[in-house]
């Protein structure tokens, strides 16, 4: 049963100084909480709040926040896909993700649809300030832990481009990384394939050359990480 549609909701700002902001999360503690916490500081002005994507884009096309803050799990429409709609109608829109799931989870698949960041719940506190002064000056905002995961790194690229860094692979290189990817050996992916032990072989040299990894236990590290947050 979907959740019933709910009128967006406005908070009065109390400065005009920061950028406009719209939090969007299902629990009302947690978003009132937030929203008084972020009224310390000058770097925001919540101007509106909502408790699902139908409120959400309501609110958005009311107010035209500069940035929003988007729970990731919220009755019908998920923030993934708010993300999506949300962008499409305003494309200059910064974009903050927080949820209660390890980023590990949702975060490169929050980054890949657009959103500039991603916090986690039981950090928010901490770190939500930060966040937001790191997104809004154009910069992508994740844990530092989660920076030092291969997976970021090489989506990243050098030039903080969040493309996908397989699209320079061929469909025959895609196939034999996602087969890396779910730790099969060059001989197993050699008779799935009905390629030679060989061909396997050259094929992920191509591979970590293109990919720009040093060897190949970089390689094989990237294969796991990317085909675990690849599965939906």
């Amino acid at each position: 049963m979907s959740a019933p549609a709910q009128t967006a909701m406005v908070s009065p700002a109390t400065t005009t100084a920061g950028k406009r902001l719209l939090v969007v999360d299902d629990h009302p503690v947690f978003r009132h909480g937030i929203c008084q916490f972020l009224g310390q500081f000058s770097d925001v002005s919540v101007c509106g709040e909502a408790s699902n994507a139908q409120s959400a884009l309501a609110a958005m096309r009311l107010h035209q926040p500069e940035v929003a803050l988007l729970d990731v799990s919220m009755p019908g429409t998920n923030g993934i896909e708010l993300i999506k709609h949300m962008l499409a109608e305003q494309p200059s829109l910064i974009i903050l993700m927080i949820s209660m799931h390890d980023e590990s989870l949702y975060a490169l698949r929050a980054l890949r649809a657009g959103a500039k960041g991603y916090v986690m719940k039981q950090q928010a506190m901490e770190n939500i300030l930060e966040a937001l002064r790191k997104v809004i000056g154009g910069g992508i905002y994740v844990s530092p832990l989660f920076t030092e995961k291969l997976i970021f790194k090489t989506i990243q690229g050098s030039e903080g481009d969040l493309g996908s860094p397989v699209d320079k692979l061929s469909d025959r290189e895609l196939e034999v990384l996602q087969l890396f990817g779910r730790d099969k050996t060059t001989r197993e992916i050699a008779d799935a394939l009905h390629l030679s032990v060989k061909t396997v072989e050259t094929h992920r040299m191509h591979i970590k050359e293109k990919l720009g990894f040093k060897d190949a236990d970089e390689l094989m590290r990237f294969a796991i990480e990317w085909v675990a947050v690849s599965q939906d």
